[in-house]
């Protein structure tokens, strides 16, 4: 498995992707046109030995600040570490493109996301009400400073 940057190419395999992971995901036509518009966007794919997407993830960015999109992985690859190592770079590659902060949300049931944010530095800012459909559901909103990421990074690191 590489992570890469994505290209528009990989258009179709991002979208096979989001289709299996989300209940309600994003037409072809919307990433093509995030792919395309690299001046606002970074996105990373995962691709298996044979080129095929395997996960994304996705941030846009604005001045000085970072929205992550999606992060997703097919089935197959999920709790494996894929996902952690998708943020990462995606995040590594924000705060080198001049990021100081990374935002983002995720369902507040989504145990397993929340562990992987909040160990990377990520903290609950608010909340926001039903802010998914299929199912509804809330969503935290998570900032994470890069200071904060950091220290995360410097502290898994000297621990290995």
């Amino acid at each position: 498995m590489i992570v890469r940057k994505a290209e528009e190419a990989d258009a179709q395999g991002i979208f096979d992707v989001e289709t299996e992971s989300f209940s309600v995901p994003w037409s072809l036509q919307a990433i093509t046109r995030e792919l395309a518009n690299p001046n606002l966007t970074m996105y990373y794919v995962l691709a298996d030995e044979d080129g095929t997407i395997a996960g994304y993830a996705g941030l846009w960015r604005v001045l000085d600040e970072g929205q992550i999109t999606n992060i997703a992985l097919k089935q197959q690859y999920r709790r494996q570490g894929y996902g952690e190592l998708l943020l990462r770079v995606l995040m590594e590659a924000a705060w080198e493109d001049g990021c100081s902060d990374i935002f983002l949300e995720v369902r507040v049931s989504n145990i397993g996301a929340l562990h992987l944010y909040r160990k990377l530095g990520y903290q609950v800012l608010s909340v926001r009400k039903n802010y998914y459909s299929e199912p509804e559901e809330d969503a935290y909103v998570m900032d994470c400073k890069k200071e904060n990421y950091q220290w995360i990074t410097n502290s898994y690191k000297k621990d290995e």
